[in-house]
């Protein structure tokens, strides 16, 4: 297994609130601004995918201390 440098988990907590923000904006567009119902469904499989991906990647981050350093 890989140790991730204290750069890396930054950049994997950025992605991870993007992911986030990501997912709350598609999952108000197809509840809220979408008639078809195909795109609706569509849209929020992709956004709650999204919203367990950055819960796992913050999982990992939180569990995973730091990496030491000076």
């Amino acid at each position: 297994m890989t140790v991730l440098s204290s750069l890396d988990k930054m950049w994997l907590s950025f992605y991870a609130m993007g992911f986030m923000v990501i997912s709350m904006g598609l999952i108000y567009v197809s509840r809220y601004k979408l008639k078809n119902r195909l795109v609706k469904v569509l849209l929020a499989i992709i956004a709650y995918i999204l919203l367990i991906t950055a819960f796992f990647a913050m999982v990992y981050l939180v569990f995973n201390g730091p990496t030491g350093g000076a």
